[in-house]
Protein backbone atom coordinates (compact mmCIF):
# COMPACT_ATOMS: atom_id res chain seq x y z
CA UNK A 1 0.00 0.00 0.00
CA UNK A 2 1.17 3.66 -0.97
CA UNK A 3 1.64 5.78 1.92
CA UNK A 4 -0.48 8.87 1.49
CA UNK A 5 1.05 12.09 0.81
CA UNK A 6 0.01 14.02 3.84
CA UNK A 7 2.28 11.06 6.34
CA UNK A 8 5.09 11.85 3.59
CA UNK A 9 4.70 15.55 4.27
CA UNK A 10 4.75 15.95 8.17
CA UNK A 11 5.65 12.45 9.47
CA UNK A 12 8.52 10.02 9.23
CA UNK A 13 6.33 6.70 8.52
CA UNK A 14 9.62 5.04 8.75
CA UNK A 15 10.38 5.53 12.12
CA UNK A 16 8.61 5.35 15.53
CA UNK A 17 9.34 7.72 18.79
CA UNK A 18 11.15 4.41 20.71
CA UNK A 19 13.59 4.05 17.67
CA UNK A 20 14.31 8.05 18.11
CA UNK A 21 15.80 6.98 21.83
CA UNK A 22 12.82 8.25 23.87
CA UNK A 23 12.02 6.52 26.92
CA UNK A 24 9.07 4.41 27.56
CA UNK A 25 7.36 7.18 29.78
CA UNK A 26 7.33 9.32 26.68
CA UNK A 27 6.79 6.81 24.43
CA UNK A 28 3.37 6.17 26.36
CA UNK A 29 2.71 9.85 26.66
CA UNK A 30 3.38 10.37 22.89
CA UNK A 31 1.01 7.24 22.35
CA UNK A 32 -1.77 8.38 24.18
CA UNK A 33 -1.77 11.80 22.72
CA UNK A 34 -2.61 9.86 19.55
CA UNK A 35 1.00 9.41 17.68
CA UNK A 36 2.49 6.39 15.90
CA UNK A 37 5.21 8.27 14.29
CA UNK A 38 7.52 11.20 15.04
CA UNK A 39 6.98 14.27 12.20
CA UNK A 40 10.12 14.96 10.05
CA UNK A 41 11.88 17.69 12.52
CA UNK A 42 10.84 15.27 15.35
CA UNK A 43 12.40 12.44 13.88
CA UNK A 44 15.81 14.33 13.08
CA UNK A 45 16.22 16.94 15.95
CA UNK A 46 15.22 14.93 18.71
CA UNK A 47 17.91 12.12 18.75
CA UNK A 48 20.81 15.05 17.81
CA UNK A 49 19.45 16.62 20.89
CA UNK A 50 19.89 13.61 22.97
CA UNK A 51 24.03 13.94 22.15
CA UNK A 52 23.37 17.36 24.18
CA UNK A 53 24.83 18.84 20.86
CA UNK A 54 23.99 22.85 20.01
CA UNK A 55 21.25 23.07 17.72
CA UNK A 56 19.93 25.36 14.95
CA UNK A 57 16.75 24.48 13.89
CA UNK A 58 14.59 25.62 10.60
CA UNK A 59 11.16 23.54 10.31
CA UNK A 60 7.80 24.76 8.76
CA UNK A 61 5.12 26.34 10.96
CA UNK A 62 2.42 23.62 12.56
CA UNK A 63 5.54 20.77 12.20
CA UNK A 64 5.69 19.91 15.68
CA UNK A 65 8.54 21.88 16.79
CA UNK A 66 7.45 21.97 20.27
CA UNK A 67 7.25 18.12 20.50
CA UNK A 68 10.76 18.33 19.04
CA UNK A 69 12.56 20.70 21.18
CA UNK A 70 10.17 19.13 24.32
CA UNK A 71 10.43 15.46 24.11
CA UNK A 72 14.47 15.76 24.28
CA UNK A 73 14.70 17.82 27.66
CA UNK A 74 11.91 15.76 29.38
CA UNK A 75 14.25 12.37 28.54
CA UNK A 76 17.16 14.48 29.38
CA UNK A 77 16.05 16.15 33.09
CA UNK A 78 15.60 14.52 36.19
CA UNK A 79 13.18 15.29 39.41
CA UNK A 80 16.31 16.50 41.19
CA UNK A 81 17.15 19.18 38.28
CA UNK A 82 15.04 22.06 39.59
CA UNK A 83 15.55 24.90 36.61
CA UNK A 84 17.03 22.62 34.71
CA UNK A 85 15.55 23.64 30.94
CA UNK A 86 14.89 27.41 30.36
CA UNK A 87 12.57 27.62 26.91
CA UNK A 88 12.49 31.73 25.95
CA UNK A 89 9.24 32.41 23.76
CA UNK A 90 7.84 35.67 22.35
CA UNK A 91 4.32 36.06 24.17
CA UNK A 92 2.47 34.81 26.92
CA UNK A 93 0.16 33.09 24.94
CA UNK A 94 2.74 30.39 23.87
CA UNK A 95 4.01 30.24 27.32
CA UNK A 96 1.00 28.88 28.69
CA UNK A 97 0.45 26.75 25.73
CA UNK A 98 4.11 25.41 25.51
CA UNK A 99 4.10 24.62 29.21
CA UNK A 100 0.53 22.83 28.85
CA UNK A 101 1.90 20.93 25.92
CA UNK A 102 5.31 19.79 27.67
CA UNK A 103 2.84 19.05 31.35
CA UNK A 104 0.79 16.67 28.84
CA UNK A 105 4.02 14.65 27.47
CA UNK A 106 5.63 14.72 30.54
CA UNK A 107 2.53 13.47 31.72
CA UNK A 108 4.01 9.92 33.63
CA UNK A 109 7.47 11.52 34.67
CA UNK A 110 7.73 13.65 37.55
CA UNK A 111 9.16 16.33 35.71
CA UNK A 112 7.13 19.94 35.99
CA UNK A 113 6.76 22.66 33.18
CA UNK A 114 5.65 26.31 34.56
CA UNK A 115 5.32 29.15 32.22
CA UNK A 116 6.44 32.75 33.27
CA UNK A 117 5.17 35.69 31.63
CA UNK A 118 3.88 39.52 31.82
CA UNK A 119 -0.01 40.08 33.01
CA UNK A 120 0.23 37.74 35.69
CA UNK A 121 0.64 38.78 39.05
CA UNK A 122 4.46 38.10 39.70
CA UNK A 123 3.75 36.81 43.87
CA UNK A 124 2.23 33.81 42.22
CA UNK A 125 4.86 32.83 39.56
CA UNK A 126 7.46 33.40 42.47
CA UNK A 127 5.28 30.60 44.72
CA UNK A 128 5.00 28.44 41.62
CA UNK A 129 9.26 28.41 41.06
CA UNK A 130 9.73 28.14 44.68
CA UNK A 131 8.31 24.40 44.40
CA UNK A 132 11.35 23.75 42.19
CA UNK A 133 10.17 23.19 38.79
CA UNK A 134 12.32 21.64 36.25
CA UNK A 135 11.24 23.35 33.21
CA UNK A 136 10.77 27.13 32.95
CA UNK A 137 8.95 28.52 30.10
CA UNK A 138 9.00 32.21 29.85
CA UNK A 139 9.08 35.33 27.79
CA UNK A 140 12.12 37.31 27.98
CA UNK A 141 11.09 39.97 30.33
CA UNK A 142 9.40 38.36 33.12
CA UNK A 143 12.62 35.68 33.63
CA UNK A 144 14.94 38.75 33.39
CA UNK A 145 12.96 40.02 36.03
CA UNK A 146 12.68 36.99 38.19
CA UNK A 147 16.01 36.44 37.77
CA UNK A 148 17.10 39.82 39.02
CA UNK A 149 14.72 39.27 41.92
CA UNK A 150 16.47 36.02 43.07
CA UNK A 151 14.28 33.49 42.43
CA UNK A 152 15.19 31.85 38.74
CA UNK A 153 18.87 31.01 38.85
CA UNK A 154 20.70 30.86 35.95
CA UNK A 155 23.71 28.93 36.91
CA UNK A 156 21.12 25.53 37.31
CA UNK A 157 20.10 25.77 33.35
CA UNK A 158 21.47 22.40 32.04
CA UNK A 159 19.38 23.17 28.40
CA UNK A 160 18.36 26.66 26.94
CA UNK A 161 15.89 26.97 24.07
CA UNK A 162 14.89 29.21 22.49
CA UNK A 163 11.42 28.66 19.87
CA UNK A 164 10.41 30.82 17.20
CA UNK A 165 13.73 32.87 17.62
CA UNK A 166 12.33 34.69 14.26
CA UNK A 167 9.52 36.68 15.89
CA UNK A 168 11.40 37.60 19.05
CA UNK A 169 13.64 39.36 17.43
CA UNK A 170 10.65 41.27 15.39
CA UNK A 171 9.04 42.18 18.11
CA UNK A 172 12.21 43.95 20.04
CA UNK A 173 13.91 40.89 22.09
CA UNK A 174 17.21 41.16 20.97
CA UNK A 175 18.94 42.71 23.92
CA UNK A 176 17.10 40.50 26.28
CA UNK A 177 17.84 37.19 24.55
CA UNK A 178 21.62 38.32 24.38
CA UNK A 179 21.44 38.91 28.31
CA UNK A 180 19.68 35.75 29.02
CA UNK A 181 22.62 34.16 27.54
CA UNK A 182 25.08 35.98 28.13
CA UNK A 183 23.97 35.16 31.89
CA UNK A 184 24.62 31.40 31.56
CA UNK A 185 28.45 31.11 32.12
CA UNK A 186 28.27 27.29 32.80
CA UNK A 187 28.43 24.29 30.33
CA UNK A 188 24.58 24.02 28.74
CA UNK A 189 23.18 22.78 25.54
CA UNK A 190 21.67 25.64 23.31
CA UNK A 191 18.59 24.92 20.96
CA UNK A 192 17.34 27.31 18.65
CA UNK A 193 13.87 26.78 16.73
CA UNK A 194 12.65 28.66 13.88
CA UNK A 195 10.36 28.90 11.13
CA UNK A 196 12.65 31.26 9.25
CA UNK A 197 16.91 31.87 9.57
CA UNK A 198 18.00 35.38 9.21
CA UNK A 199 21.61 36.11 9.12
CA UNK A 200 20.84 38.08 12.50
CA UNK A 201 19.92 34.37 14.21
CA UNK A 202 23.01 33.11 12.54
CA UNK A 203 24.54 35.47 14.24
CA UNK A 204 23.57 35.00 17.43
CA UNK A 205 23.75 30.80 17.11
CA UNK A 206 27.70 31.76 16.28
CA UNK A 207 28.21 33.66 19.41
CA UNK A 208 26.11 31.73 22.12
CA UNK A 209 26.51 28.23 20.50
CA UNK A 210 29.40 25.62 20.16
CA UNK A 211 29.93 23.72 17.23
CA UNK A 212 25.96 24.50 16.56
CA UNK A 213 24.66 21.32 14.59
CA UNK A 214 22.44 22.94 11.53
CA UNK A 215 18.95 21.61 10.70
CA UNK A 216 17.08 23.01 7.53
CA UNK A 217 13.77 20.52 7.84
CA UNK A 218 11.32 22.42 5.08
CA UNK A 219 9.27 20.29 2.05
CA UNK A 220 11.01 18.63 -0.70
CA UNK A 221 9.40 21.28 -2.94
CA UNK A 222 11.97 24.19 -0.82
CA UNK A 223 8.31 25.62 0.55
CA UNK A 224 7.88 26.59 4.04
CA UNK A 225 4.50 26.50 4.17
CA UNK A 226 3.08 23.42 4.99
CA UNK A 227 1.74 21.20 2.13
CA UNK A 228 -1.63 20.21 3.41
CA UNK A 229 -2.56 24.31 3.39
CA UNK A 230 -4.72 25.03 0.44
CA UNK A 231 -4.06 28.84 -0.08
CA UNK A 232 -6.03 31.58 -2.24
CA UNK A 233 -6.53 35.06 -2.38
CA UNK A 234 -9.32 37.14 -3.11
CA UNK A 235 -9.24 40.47 -5.09
CA UNK A 236 -10.92 43.23 -2.94
CA UNK A 237 -11.40 46.78 -2.59
CA UNK A 238 -10.53 48.26 0.96
CA UNK A 239 -14.15 49.55 1.62
CA UNK A 240 -15.86 45.65 0.19
CA UNK A 241 -13.40 44.09 3.11
CA UNK A 242 -15.83 43.73 5.77
CA UNK A 243 -18.74 42.93 3.24
CA UNK A 244 -16.77 40.32 1.67
CA UNK A 245 -15.64 38.83 5.27
CA UNK A 246 -19.80 38.09 5.92
CA UNK A 247 -19.89 36.69 2.59
CA UNK A 248 -17.47 34.08 2.85
CA UNK A 249 -18.24 33.49 6.39
CA UNK A 250 -22.03 32.51 5.25
CA UNK A 251 -21.14 30.78 1.85
CA UNK A 252 -18.23 28.35 3.08
CA UNK A 253 -18.03 25.61 5.90
CA UNK A 254 -15.48 27.14 8.66
CA UNK A 255 -15.58 25.48 11.40
CA UNK A 256 -13.30 27.30 13.33
CA UNK A 257 -12.05 29.93 11.75
CA UNK A 258 -9.08 32.46 12.57
CA UNK A 259 -9.04 35.79 11.52
CA UNK A 260 -6.04 38.07 11.24
CA UNK A 261 -6.21 41.71 11.47
CA UNK A 262 -2.82 44.21 11.04
CA UNK A 263 -4.34 46.73 14.42
CA UNK A 264 -5.58 46.24 17.77
CA UNK A 265 -8.90 48.78 16.46
CA UNK A 266 -9.27 46.64 13.15
CA UNK A 267 -9.55 43.48 15.72
CA UNK A 268 -12.21 45.58 17.59
CA UNK A 269 -14.37 47.43 14.79
CA UNK A 270 -14.54 43.46 12.94
CA UNK A 271 -15.46 41.64 15.86
CA UNK A 272 -17.87 44.24 16.66
CA UNK A 273 -19.09 44.04 12.86
CA UNK A 274 -19.47 39.96 13.33
CA UNK A 275 -21.32 39.65 16.18
CA UNK A 276 -23.99 42.24 15.14
CA UNK A 277 -24.30 39.69 12.29
CA UNK A 278 -25.29 37.22 14.79
CA UNK A 279 -21.72 35.40 13.75
CA UNK A 280 -19.92 34.22 16.84
CA UNK A 281 -17.01 35.52 17.16
CA UNK A 282 -14.49 37.14 19.44
CA UNK A 283 -11.12 39.24 20.03
CA UNK A 284 -8.03 38.93 21.24
CA UNK A 285 -5.06 41.40 21.41
CA UNK A 286 -2.15 43.04 23.40
CA UNK A 287 -4.71 45.46 25.17
CA UNK A 288 -7.12 42.69 26.59
CA UNK A 289 -6.42 41.82 30.07
CA UNK A 290 -4.91 38.17 30.36
CA UNK A 291 -7.76 36.60 31.95
CA UNK A 292 -9.75 37.54 29.16
CA UNK A 293 -7.04 36.25 26.84
CA UNK A 294 -7.04 33.24 28.66
CA UNK A 295 -10.33 32.74 28.81
CA UNK A 296 -11.07 33.45 24.83
CA UNK A 297 -8.12 31.28 23.94
CA UNK A 298 -9.86 28.27 26.48
CA UNK A 299 -13.15 28.82 24.94
CA UNK A 300 -11.59 28.45 21.24
CA UNK A 301 -9.31 25.03 22.63
CA UNK A 302 -13.16 23.57 24.12
CA UNK A 303 -14.31 24.41 20.91
CA UNK A 304 -16.89 26.54 21.79
CA UNK A 305 -15.95 29.80 19.62
CA UNK A 306 -16.38 29.85 15.62
CA UNK A 307 -14.62 32.71 14.95
CA UNK A 308 -11.43 34.32 16.55
CA UNK A 309 -10.04 37.73 15.71
CA UNK A 310 -6.86 38.47 16.46
CA UNK A 311 -3.43 41.10 16.17
CA UNK A 312 -0.35 39.33 14.87
CA UNK A 313 1.28 39.69 18.45
CA UNK A 314 -1.42 38.32 20.17
CA UNK A 315 -1.75 34.79 17.87
CA UNK A 316 1.92 33.79 18.53
CA UNK A 317 0.06 31.68 21.26
CA UNK A 318 -2.76 30.53 19.31
CA UNK A 319 -1.36 26.60 18.70
CA UNK A 320 -4.79 24.96 18.37
CA UNK A 321 -5.22 21.67 16.05
CA UNK A 322 -8.46 22.28 15.28
CA UNK A 323 -8.26 25.48 13.59
CA UNK A 324 -9.80 24.54 10.03
CA UNK A 325 -9.31 28.08 8.39
CA UNK A 326 -6.87 31.50 8.73
CA UNK A 327 -8.07 34.60 6.53
CA UNK A 328 -5.33 37.20 6.06
CA UNK A 329 -7.70 40.03 6.16
CA UNK A 330 -4.99 42.33 5.95
CA UNK A 331 -1.81 41.54 4.17
CA UNK A 332 1.32 41.33 6.14
CA UNK A 333 3.98 44.09 4.87
CA UNK A 334 6.31 41.02 5.93
CA UNK A 335 5.86 37.96 3.96
CA UNK A 336 7.24 36.14 6.75
CA UNK A 337 4.50 36.87 9.09
CA UNK A 338 2.48 35.65 6.26
CA UNK A 339 4.48 32.08 6.85
CA UNK A 340 3.39 32.22 10.68
CA UNK A 341 0.32 33.08 10.45
CA UNK A 342 -1.35 30.28 7.93
CA UNK A 343 0.55 27.85 10.18
CA UNK A 344 -2.05 27.75 12.93
CA UNK A 345 -3.96 25.65 10.89
CA UNK A 346 -2.94 22.39 8.94
CA UNK A 347 -1.61 21.39 12.49
CA UNK A 348 -0.40 17.81 13.29
CA UNK A 349 -0.35 16.84 9.71
CA UNK A 350 -4.12 17.60 8.98
CA UNK A 351 -5.79 19.62 6.09
CA UNK A 352 -6.47 23.37 6.38
CA UNK A 353 -7.47 26.43 4.18
CA UNK A 354 -5.75 29.91 3.93
CA UNK A 355 -7.61 33.49 2.18
CA UNK A 356 -6.05 36.60 1.91
CA UNK A 357 -7.76 39.69 0.79
CA UNK A 358 -5.72 41.13 -1.79
CA UNK A 359 -6.65 44.97 -2.49
CA UNK A 360 -5.27 46.50 -6.00
CA UNK A 361 -2.19 48.51 -4.31
CA UNK A 362 -1.20 45.15 -2.77
CA UNK A 363 -0.37 43.02 -5.99
CA UNK A 364 3.21 43.51 -5.00
CA UNK A 365 3.12 41.92 -1.79
CA UNK A 366 1.13 39.07 -2.81
CA UNK A 367 4.64 38.49 -5.35
CA UNK A 368 7.04 38.54 -2.39
CA UNK A 369 4.85 36.25 -0.55
CA UNK A 370 4.62 33.73 -3.28
CA UNK A 371 8.48 34.50 -3.70
CA UNK A 372 9.47 33.56 -0.49
CA UNK A 373 6.81 30.53 -0.07
CA UNK A 374 7.86 29.13 -3.48
CA UNK A 375 3.99 28.18 -3.38
CA UNK A 376 1.83 29.64 -6.13
CA UNK A 377 -1.42 31.25 -4.76
CA UNK A 378 -4.21 31.22 -6.99
CA UNK A 379 -7.38 33.57 -7.04
CA UNK A 380 -11.15 33.12 -5.78
CA UNK A 381 -13.40 34.24 -6.78
CA UNK A 382 -17.21 34.69 -6.12
CA UNK A 383 -19.48 35.40 -9.27
CA UNK A 384 -22.81 36.10 -6.83
CA UNK A 385 -20.89 38.79 -4.56
CA UNK A 386 -21.57 42.21 -5.53
CA UNK A 387 -19.08 45.02 -4.42
CA UNK A 388 -19.89 48.31 -3.04
CA UNK A 389 -20.16 52.01 -4.34
CA UNK A 390 -16.87 53.92 -4.11
CA UNK A 391 -17.41 55.96 -1.28
CA UNK A 392 -17.55 59.37 -1.49
CA UNK A 393 -14.43 60.30 0.73
CA UNK A 394 -11.97 57.55 -1.43
CA UNK A 395 -14.17 59.28 -5.13
CA UNK A 396 -13.11 63.09 -3.66
CA UNK A 397 -9.49 62.17 -2.09
CA UNK A 398 -9.19 60.96 -5.89
CA UNK A 399 -10.30 63.60 -8.09
CA UNK A 400 -8.15 65.85 -5.71
CA UNK A 401 -5.24 63.56 -6.60
CA UNK A 402 -5.92 63.51 -10.52
CA UNK A 403 -6.54 67.86 -10.06
CA UNK A 404 -2.94 67.42 -8.21
CA UNK A 405 -1.48 66.04 -10.65
CA UNK A 406 -2.93 67.88 -13.44
CA UNK A 407 -1.70 71.17 -11.92
CA UNK A 408 1.91 70.19 -11.77
CA UNK A 409 2.12 69.25 -15.38
CA UNK A 410 0.25 72.48 -16.29
CA UNK A 411 3.07 74.26 -14.08
CA UNK A 412 5.67 72.24 -15.19
CA UNK A 413 8.67 74.87 -16.60
CA UNK A 414 9.31 74.45 -20.42
CA UNK A 415 12.96 73.60 -21.54
CA UNK A 416 15.87 75.50 -21.89
CA UNK A 417 15.18 76.12 -25.43
CA UNK A 418 11.38 77.26 -25.56
CA UNK A 419 9.82 75.56 -28.91
CA UNK A 420 6.28 77.34 -29.38
CA UNK A 421 3.67 75.93 -31.61
CA UNK A 422 2.96 75.86 -35.00
CA UNK A 423 0.48 78.46 -34.65
CA UNK A 424 3.06 80.93 -32.76
CA UNK A 425 5.14 80.14 -36.05
CA UNK A 426 3.43 82.63 -37.98
CA UNK A 427 4.82 85.79 -36.29
CA UNK A 428 7.35 87.45 -38.51
CA UNK A 429 8.33 89.16 -35.63
CA UNK A 430 8.92 86.99 -33.57
CA UNK A 431 10.23 84.96 -36.19
CA UNK A 432 11.73 86.91 -39.38
CA UNK A 433 10.94 84.62 -42.12
CA UNK A 434 8.21 82.27 -40.29
CA UNK A 435 11.23 79.46 -39.96
CA UNK A 436 10.13 77.89 -36.73
CA UNK A 437 12.47 75.79 -34.98
CA UNK A 438 10.78 72.09 -34.29
CA UNK A 439 13.32 71.03 -32.29
CA UNK A 440 16.48 71.60 -30.31
CA UNK A 441 19.67 72.67 -32.23
CA UNK A 442 22.23 69.31 -32.88
CA UNK A 443 24.87 70.76 -30.89
CA UNK A 444 24.84 72.70 -27.06
CA UNK A 445 27.01 74.65 -25.80
CA UNK A 446 26.05 73.15 -22.18
CA UNK A 447 27.09 75.82 -20.30
CA UNK A 448 30.42 76.19 -21.42
CA UNK A 449 32.34 78.67 -23.59
CA UNK A 450 35.01 78.08 -25.72
CA UNK A 451 37.75 81.30 -24.99
CA UNK A 452 41.66 81.45 -26.11
CA UNK A 453 42.55 81.93 -22.18
CA UNK A 454 44.54 79.12 -21.12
Amino acid sequence: MTTPKIDLEIFDTNQSFGDIGLNENLQKAVQKAGFKHPTIIQSKLIPLALTGADILGQSRTGSGKTAAFGLPALNTLEEGDAYGALILVPTRELAIQVSAELESLGEFTNLKAVPIYGGQKINTQITKLEKRPQIIVGTPGRVMDLHQRGHLPYDRIKIAILDEVDRMLDIGFRDDIRKILGGLRQTHQTIFVSATISDEINRLAKKYMKDAKQLDVTSSSGSLTVAQVSQEYLPVEPWDKQKLLYHLLTHEETAMTLIFCKTKATVDKLTRFLTSKDIDAAAIHGDLQQSKRNAVMQQLRDGKLSVLIASDLASRGIDVENITHVINYDVPEDPEIYVHRIGRTARAGRGGIAWMFVTPEQGQLLTQIEALTNVEITIKEYPDFIPGPEPRAVRERKNKEEQRIEASREGKSRTKVDIPSEQEGKDDASFPGGVVPKGLPNKRMGGRVRTRRR
